[in-house]
Protein backbone atom coordinates (compact mmCIF):
# COMPACT_ATOMS: atom_id res chain seq x y z
CA UNK A 1 0.00 0.00 0.00
CA UNK A 2 1.32 3.65 -0.93
CA UNK A 3 2.05 5.51 1.89
CA UNK A 4 1.17 9.00 1.42
CA UNK A 5 2.52 11.02 3.68
CA UNK A 6 6.02 10.42 3.19
CA UNK A 7 6.37 11.24 -0.81
CA UNK A 8 9.90 10.48 -2.74
CA UNK A 9 12.88 12.72 -1.83
CA UNK A 10 14.84 14.30 -4.38
CA UNK A 11 17.83 12.11 -2.49
CA UNK A 12 15.72 8.85 -3.15
CA UNK A 13 15.32 9.74 -6.61
CA UNK A 14 18.96 10.56 -7.44
CA UNK A 15 19.69 7.63 -5.66
CA UNK A 16 17.66 5.28 -7.84
CA UNK A 17 18.66 6.79 -11.17
CA UNK A 18 22.75 5.86 -9.54
CA UNK A 19 21.56 2.47 -9.06
CA UNK A 20 19.60 1.97 -12.39
CA UNK A 21 23.21 3.98 -14.47
CA UNK A 22 25.28 1.86 -12.85
CA UNK A 23 23.61 -1.66 -12.52
CA UNK A 24 25.15 -2.32 -9.06
CA UNK A 25 24.54 -0.99 -5.22
CA UNK A 26 28.34 -1.26 -4.68
CA UNK A 27 29.06 1.06 -7.89
CA UNK A 28 26.20 3.36 -7.10
CA UNK A 29 27.52 3.62 -3.82
CA UNK A 30 30.76 4.38 -4.47
CA UNK A 31 30.01 7.28 -7.15
CA UNK A 32 27.88 8.81 -4.70
CA UNK A 33 30.04 8.95 -1.49
CA UNK A 34 27.30 7.16 0.31
CA UNK A 35 27.69 3.55 2.24
CA UNK A 36 25.73 0.86 0.71
CA UNK A 37 23.83 0.35 3.81
CA UNK A 38 22.36 3.69 3.95
CA UNK A 39 21.84 3.35 0.30
CA UNK A 40 19.94 0.14 0.12
CA UNK A 41 17.93 1.76 2.86
CA UNK A 42 16.86 4.68 0.92
CA UNK A 43 15.76 2.28 -1.45
CA UNK A 44 13.74 0.33 0.43
CA UNK A 45 11.85 3.58 2.22
CA UNK A 46 11.45 4.53 -1.26
CA UNK A 47 10.13 0.94 -2.92
CA UNK A 48 7.72 0.95 0.16
CA UNK A 49 6.48 4.72 -0.27
CA UNK A 50 5.92 3.97 -3.98
CA UNK A 51 4.21 0.42 -3.14
CA UNK A 52 6.62 -1.15 -6.25
CA UNK A 53 9.82 -2.90 -6.04
CA UNK A 54 12.32 -1.17 -8.59
CA UNK A 55 15.03 -3.84 -8.59
CA UNK A 56 16.30 -7.34 -8.94
CA UNK A 57 19.42 -8.55 -7.41
CA UNK A 58 20.69 -11.78 -9.25
CA UNK A 59 24.16 -13.07 -10.00
CA UNK A 60 23.80 -10.98 -13.06
CA UNK A 61 23.53 -7.72 -11.22
CA UNK A 62 20.94 -5.63 -10.24
CA UNK A 63 18.07 -5.17 -13.01
CA UNK A 64 15.30 -2.93 -12.98
CA UNK A 65 12.15 -4.57 -12.52
CA UNK A 66 9.26 -3.71 -15.07
CA UNK A 67 8.12 -1.24 -12.75
CA UNK A 68 11.16 0.35 -12.24
CA UNK A 69 11.66 0.51 -15.80
CA UNK A 70 8.56 2.60 -15.93
CA UNK A 71 9.20 5.10 -13.58
CA UNK A 72 12.95 5.58 -13.83
CA UNK A 73 12.61 8.21 -16.82
CA UNK A 74 9.78 10.16 -14.99
CA UNK A 75 12.47 10.14 -12.15
CA UNK A 76 15.30 11.28 -14.25
CA UNK A 77 13.15 14.17 -15.32
CA UNK A 78 11.93 15.23 -11.93
CA UNK A 79 15.70 15.58 -11.28
CA UNK A 80 17.00 17.68 -14.67
CA UNK A 81 13.93 19.97 -13.68
CA UNK A 82 15.39 20.45 -9.84
CA UNK A 83 18.93 20.81 -11.52
CA UNK A 84 17.78 23.72 -13.73
CA UNK A 85 15.72 25.18 -10.66
CA UNK A 86 19.30 25.02 -9.14
CA UNK A 87 20.80 26.36 -12.16
CA UNK A 88 18.53 28.91 -12.58
CA UNK A 89 18.56 30.32 -8.78
CA UNK A 90 22.41 29.95 -9.00
CA UNK A 91 22.63 32.00 -12.28
CA UNK A 92 20.31 34.73 -10.87
CA UNK A 93 22.12 35.23 -7.65
CA UNK A 94 25.59 34.56 -8.86
CA UNK A 95 25.80 35.39 -12.29
CA UNK A 96 28.78 33.83 -13.74
CA UNK A 97 29.77 32.69 -9.92
CA UNK A 98 28.14 29.34 -10.53
CA UNK A 99 30.04 26.61 -10.70
CA UNK A 100 29.37 24.24 -13.94
CA UNK A 101 30.11 20.49 -14.49
CA UNK A 102 32.29 20.23 -17.62
CA UNK A 103 32.65 16.82 -19.58
CA UNK A 104 35.48 15.83 -21.65
CA UNK A 105 36.46 12.89 -23.72
CA UNK A 106 40.20 11.71 -22.22
CA UNK A 107 41.42 11.63 -25.94
CA UNK A 108 40.77 15.54 -26.21
CA UNK A 109 40.61 17.33 -22.63
CA UNK A 110 44.01 16.74 -20.90
CA UNK A 111 45.39 18.21 -24.60
CA UNK A 112 42.86 20.86 -24.92
CA UNK A 113 41.72 22.26 -21.48
CA UNK A 114 45.54 23.88 -20.19
CA UNK A 115 45.56 25.59 -23.34
CA UNK A 116 42.07 27.28 -22.94
CA UNK A 117 40.98 27.49 -19.28
CA UNK A 118 43.46 29.72 -17.89
CA UNK A 119 42.21 32.38 -20.09
CA UNK A 120 38.95 31.87 -19.70
CA UNK A 121 39.46 31.96 -15.80
CA UNK A 122 41.02 35.11 -16.01
CA UNK A 123 38.07 36.70 -18.64
CA UNK A 124 35.49 34.87 -16.03
CA UNK A 125 37.42 35.16 -12.39
CA UNK A 126 34.17 33.71 -10.75
CA UNK A 127 33.18 31.18 -13.18
CA UNK A 128 33.89 28.11 -11.65
CA UNK A 129 33.91 24.30 -13.81
CA UNK A 130 34.07 21.26 -12.05
CA UNK A 131 35.99 19.25 -15.27
CA UNK A 132 35.32 15.37 -15.51
CA UNK A 133 36.37 12.81 -18.21
CA UNK A 134 34.11 10.23 -19.61
CA UNK A 135 34.02 8.68 -23.06
CA UNK A 136 31.42 10.60 -25.60
CA UNK A 137 28.83 8.14 -25.57
CA UNK A 138 28.27 8.57 -22.09
CA UNK A 139 29.32 12.28 -22.08
CA UNK A 140 26.55 13.06 -24.23
CA UNK A 141 23.61 10.70 -22.41
CA UNK A 142 24.51 12.17 -18.95
CA UNK A 143 24.62 15.64 -20.67
CA UNK A 144 21.09 15.12 -21.82
CA UNK A 145 19.78 13.72 -18.60
CA UNK A 146 21.53 16.56 -16.38
CA UNK A 147 24.12 14.97 -15.04
CA UNK A 148 26.76 17.36 -16.91
CA UNK A 149 26.14 21.17 -17.39
CA UNK A 150 27.81 21.04 -20.46
CA UNK A 151 30.28 18.98 -22.40
CA UNK A 152 32.91 19.27 -25.18
CA UNK A 153 31.80 16.29 -27.89
CA UNK A 154 32.88 15.17 -31.24
CA UNK A 155 30.53 16.24 -34.06
CA UNK A 156 28.63 15.40 -35.79
CA UNK A 157 26.43 14.60 -32.00
CA UNK A 158 23.49 11.23 -32.07
CA UNK A 159 20.29 12.43 -32.78
CA UNK A 160 19.48 14.57 -29.71
CA UNK A 161 16.67 17.52 -29.31
CA UNK A 162 17.49 18.67 -26.29
CA UNK A 163 21.03 19.36 -27.22
CA UNK A 164 22.32 22.37 -28.79
CA UNK A 165 26.47 23.28 -29.76
CA UNK A 166 28.67 25.47 -30.63
CA UNK A 167 31.45 24.28 -33.07
CA UNK A 168 34.73 25.10 -32.00
CA UNK A 169 37.24 23.49 -34.17
CA UNK A 170 38.55 21.02 -36.17
CA UNK A 171 41.80 18.72 -35.74
CA UNK A 172 43.82 16.70 -37.88
CA UNK A 173 44.53 13.15 -37.15
CA UNK A 174 48.41 12.58 -37.35
CA UNK A 175 49.85 9.12 -39.11
CA UNK A 176 52.91 7.43 -36.76
CA UNK A 177 55.10 4.28 -37.11
CA UNK A 178 57.91 3.17 -35.09
CA UNK A 179 61.46 4.77 -36.41
CA UNK A 180 62.94 1.20 -37.59
CA UNK A 181 59.21 1.22 -40.33
CA UNK A 182 59.67 1.18 -43.75
CA UNK A 183 57.12 4.30 -44.18
CA UNK A 184 59.52 6.46 -41.33
CA UNK A 185 61.03 9.33 -42.42
CA UNK A 186 58.59 10.02 -45.05
CA UNK A 187 56.92 13.46 -44.50
CA UNK A 188 53.59 11.94 -46.61
CA UNK A 189 52.36 8.15 -46.99
CA UNK A 190 49.74 7.76 -49.54
CA UNK A 191 46.17 5.71 -49.14
CA UNK A 192 47.62 3.19 -51.27
CA UNK A 193 51.09 2.48 -48.88
CA UNK A 194 48.65 1.96 -45.76
CA UNK A 195 47.21 -0.90 -47.44
CA UNK A 196 47.21 -4.18 -45.12
CA UNK A 197 49.02 -2.00 -42.16
CA UNK A 198 48.29 -2.71 -38.81
CA UNK A 199 46.83 -0.06 -37.34
CA UNK A 200 46.39 -0.06 -33.74
CA UNK A 201 43.66 2.18 -31.65
CA UNK A 202 42.02 2.45 -28.27
CA UNK A 203 39.32 0.18 -26.68
CA UNK A 204 35.42 0.05 -28.38
CA UNK A 205 34.28 2.27 -25.60
CA UNK A 206 36.04 5.31 -27.18
CA UNK A 207 34.88 7.20 -29.78
CA UNK A 208 38.14 7.61 -31.26
CA UNK A 209 38.19 3.44 -31.23
CA UNK A 210 35.36 3.61 -34.18
CA UNK A 211 36.75 6.73 -36.28
CA UNK A 212 39.44 4.65 -36.25
CA UNK A 213 37.83 1.78 -37.26
CA UNK A 214 35.97 3.59 -40.52
CA UNK A 215 39.47 5.08 -41.22
CA UNK A 216 40.94 1.33 -42.08
CA UNK A 217 37.86 0.38 -44.09
CA UNK A 218 38.67 3.00 -46.05
CA UNK A 219 42.27 2.48 -46.86
CA UNK A 220 42.29 -1.06 -46.53
CA UNK A 221 44.37 -1.13 -43.24
CA UNK A 222 43.89 -3.97 -40.53
CA UNK A 223 42.48 -2.90 -37.14
CA UNK A 224 44.43 -4.34 -34.62
CA UNK A 225 41.40 -5.87 -32.33
CA UNK A 226 44.19 -8.16 -30.01
CA UNK A 227 46.08 -5.09 -28.71
CA UNK A 228 44.06 -1.98 -27.79
CA UNK A 229 45.56 0.92 -25.82
CA UNK A 230 43.35 2.03 -22.72
CA UNK A 231 45.06 6.11 -23.28
CA UNK A 232 46.63 7.63 -26.12
CA UNK A 233 50.06 7.01 -24.49
CA UNK A 234 49.37 3.47 -24.07
CA UNK A 235 48.83 3.74 -27.27
CA UNK A 236 52.14 5.72 -28.07
CA UNK A 237 54.15 3.00 -26.26
CA UNK A 238 52.37 0.25 -28.38
CA UNK A 239 53.94 1.94 -31.31
CA UNK A 240 56.99 2.16 -29.76
CA UNK A 241 57.50 -1.76 -29.01
CA UNK A 242 56.89 -2.56 -33.22
CA UNK A 243 53.24 -3.41 -32.24
CA UNK A 244 51.90 -1.58 -34.97
CA UNK A 245 50.87 1.90 -36.56
CA UNK A 246 48.70 4.56 -35.17
CA UNK A 247 46.38 7.19 -35.92
CA UNK A 248 47.13 10.18 -33.70
CA UNK A 249 44.73 13.28 -32.43
CA UNK A 250 46.99 16.36 -33.87
CA UNK A 251 46.55 18.14 -30.11
CA UNK A 252 48.08 14.56 -28.19
CA UNK A 253 50.79 14.97 -30.88
CA UNK A 254 51.99 18.57 -30.45
CA UNK A 255 51.30 18.74 -26.70
CA UNK A 256 52.59 15.29 -25.46
CA UNK A 257 55.38 13.58 -28.70
CA UNK A 258 58.58 15.04 -28.49
CA UNK A 259 61.35 12.28 -28.76
CA UNK A 260 61.56 12.34 -32.44
CA UNK A 261 63.97 9.28 -32.50
CA UNK A 262 61.32 6.98 -31.02
CA UNK A 263 58.40 7.79 -33.60
CA UNK A 264 57.87 9.30 -36.52
CA UNK A 265 54.91 11.82 -37.32
CA UNK A 266 53.63 11.54 -41.67
CA UNK A 267 50.71 13.34 -43.12
CA UNK A 268 48.04 11.15 -45.32
CA UNK A 269 48.62 12.44 -48.81
CA UNK A 270 45.18 13.44 -50.56
CA UNK A 271 43.39 12.35 -48.24
CA UNK A 272 43.45 14.39 -44.84
CA UNK A 273 42.06 12.67 -41.78
CA UNK A 274 39.96 15.08 -39.18
CA UNK A 275 37.84 15.18 -36.08
CA UNK A 276 35.73 17.77 -35.08
CA UNK A 277 34.98 19.19 -31.75
CA UNK A 278 31.93 21.33 -29.93
CA UNK A 279 30.97 22.98 -26.96
CA UNK A 280 27.23 21.13 -26.12
CA UNK A 281 24.85 21.76 -23.64
CA UNK A 282 21.06 21.52 -23.11
CA UNK A 283 19.18 24.08 -24.96
CA UNK A 284 16.99 24.69 -22.13
CA UNK A 285 19.70 24.75 -19.94
CA UNK A 286 19.65 28.76 -17.88
CA UNK A 287 22.80 28.71 -18.75
CA UNK A 288 22.57 28.96 -22.16
CA UNK A 289 23.27 32.35 -22.98
CA UNK A 290 26.86 32.13 -21.16
CA UNK A 291 27.62 28.91 -22.76
CA UNK A 292 27.19 30.20 -26.17
CA UNK A 293 29.74 33.19 -25.38
CA UNK A 294 32.57 30.74 -23.40
CA UNK A 295 31.82 29.19 -26.94
CA UNK A 296 32.99 32.11 -29.02
CA UNK A 297 35.59 33.31 -26.32
CA UNK A 298 37.08 29.40 -26.79
CA UNK A 299 37.27 29.86 -30.38
CA UNK A 300 39.35 32.79 -29.88
CA UNK A 301 41.61 31.53 -27.61
CA UNK A 302 42.28 27.94 -29.14
CA UNK A 303 42.89 30.11 -32.42
CA UNK A 304 45.48 32.16 -30.73
CA UNK A 305 47.10 29.56 -28.72
CA UNK A 306 46.43 26.61 -30.78
CA UNK A 307 46.25 27.92 -34.42
CA UNK A 308 49.22 26.10 -35.84
CA UNK A 309 47.78 22.84 -34.98
CA UNK A 310 43.93 23.09 -35.06
CA UNK A 311 41.48 24.77 -37.44
CA UNK A 312 39.23 26.77 -35.70
CA UNK A 313 35.11 26.99 -36.59
CA UNK A 314 33.69 29.61 -37.88
CA UNK A 315 30.57 30.95 -36.19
Amino acid sequence: MVNSQSPPTIKQLEYFAAIAGRGSYRRAAEDLGVSQPALTTQIAALENTLGVSLFERSRAGTLLTPEGRELLDPARQILLAMREFQASADVISQGHGATYKLGVPPTVGPYLLPNVLPELHARYSDLKLYVREAPPRLLQRELSEGAYDLAILPLPLAADELLALEPLFTEPLKFVVPSDHRLAGKAEVTPSQLRGEKVLTLEEQHHFHHQVQEICQQLGAQLQRDYEGTSLDTLRQMVVMGLGVAFLPGLYVHSEMHDPEALHVSELKAKPIFRQHGLVWRASSPGRRLFRDLAIYMREIIGRRLGEVVTVSRD
